[in-house]
């Protein structure tokens, strides 16, 4: 936005910082929230607190640096005041989870590592966060965030108190997270409808059951590689030798890739489906639901303690329902995704809420292009922390004001 456009929108914005910005006790904390979301909207190419601080008409890079790297504000009321808000006006079809990568140089900055970094799509020196987003086709908007600390990190804790690590965070594997900002979000009283996310949390046989005990439902993307047998498979038991432990029950034939299943099914049992209208017509391709029993490692050690311990297990696996792409004049199959709805919930609803992960690139682009996301400049868990915070209000902001473009945002 250019400066006029933003001045103009003074009042509005007033209205939305003394909401979302309410938890602060200080008038000169929410004065400088205020300014540092007039300094992200702003048009120009970087939206580190220097440059803000120059295009704005009041900016003040002292005391800016102050309120986002040392003012100890806390950022949990205000992303919860925004995630009820958002939440309520966009009435979301799917949470989606996802990570996000910032690349970095140095070492100083909190979480740094060499890691994979999404953003330059290999391995490189870059911090990384989880995040869940309330999603419908037509709009988005992030939920909660938390910064994902490698070992590295967590190994040296004189490290990480230079960078103001509070002294109970711990690492913890990227499901783990996500599962934490879940509960978070639980705790503020917003409940999932369908949880999404990509591979890299679908092939998590924890993750799954974290969710699933959790009471929430999900279509989750695989790669493909995941061992399953299908539904009618039966486990039987071995006659017993005399000698040592009871034969366990076992399946008579080993699992197989799901990819190989999708493809035995046979391309005939796929059905064309629309998931939506897009800028270039209707997005349009084949798939078909089929029944699995998922049988890798982890689902046979979740399968037995769930059956009581491995000695009184039946051998039976549960089953899950596998939602296939195979586009029209594809040789294989192209996407997979597993889900806990039952084999009978509408082809077209798994198809929608898989397809909408997608809708989040239109929240990064905003995010990272728009707002600078990953402008921060300062090193500190609490300057992290604050700056998405407040990225995060600024596009709270904006979707309010596409969403309600006639009159003033909604209290």
């Amino acid at each position: 936005m250019r400066l006029g456009e933003v001045e103009r929108l003074r009042g509005e914005l007033a209205e939305f910082v003394a909401d979302v910005f309410g938890s602060l006790s200080r008038r000169d904390q929410r004065r400088w929230g205020e300014c540092y979301l007039r300094g992200l909207m702003l048009d120009g190419r970087r939206k580190s607190i220097q440059p803000m601080a120059e295009r704005l008409p009041e900016g003040n890079m002292q005391a800016l640096q102050q309120f986002v790297n040392q003012s100890p504000w806390d950022p949990l009321p205000v992303r919860q005041r925004i995630a009820a808000r958002l939440s309520e006006v966009i009435t979301p079809e799917v949470w989606v989870i996802d990570d996000v990568s910032f690349p970095k140089c140095g070492k100083a900055s909190v979480g740094v590592a060499r890691q994979y970094c999404g953003a330059v799509g290999k391995r490189a020196n870059c911090q990384v966060a989880v995040s869940v987003h309330a999603a419908t086709d037509t709009a988005s908007c992030p939920l909660e965030w938390q910064l994902y600390l490698p070992r590295e990190w967590t190994d040296e804790p004189d490290r990480c108190r230079r960078a103001g690590v509070p002294d109970d965070v711990v690492h913890r594997e990227k499901w783990r997270l996500a599962l934490g900002l879940l509960d978070t979000l639980a705790q503020w009283q917003l409940k999932a409808p369908v949880v999404v996310a990509d591979a890299g949390y679908g092939v998590s046989t924890p993750f799954r059951l974290g969710l699933e005990e959790r009471g929430l439902s999900y279509v989750l993307a695989l790669t493909g590689k995941e061992v399953a047998h299908l539904e009618d498979a039966e486990p039987y038991q071995p006659a017993y030798g005399g000698l040592g432990p009871p034969t366990l029950a076992r399946y008579r034939t080993p699992p197989r890739a799901v990819c190989v299943l999708a493809v035995e099914a046979g391309a005939e049992r796929f059905t064309e489906v629309t998931w939506r209208q897009g800028s270039k017509g209707a997005m349009t391709s084949r798939f078909a639901v089929l029944t699995v029993r998922p049988a890798g490692k982890q689902s046979l050690a979740a399968a037995q303690e769930a059956g009581g311990g491995r000695n009184r297990w039946d051998g039976v696996l549960p089953t899950r329902t596998l939602l296939v792409e195979w586009p029209d004049g594809q040789d294989t199959p192209t996407g997979y995704w597993i889900s806990n709805l039952p084999a009978t919930t509408p082809t077209a609803d798994l198809v929608r809420w898989a397809k909408m992960r997608w809708r989040i690139e239109h929240d990064y682009r905003e995010l990272k292009h728009g707002l600078g996301l990953g402008h921060f400049e300062g090193r500190t868990w609490r300057g992290w922390h604050h700056h998405v915070t407040l990225v995060t209000a600024a596009q709270a902001f904006l979707t309010l004001r596409r969403l309600y473009p006639k009159v003033r945002t909604p209290a």
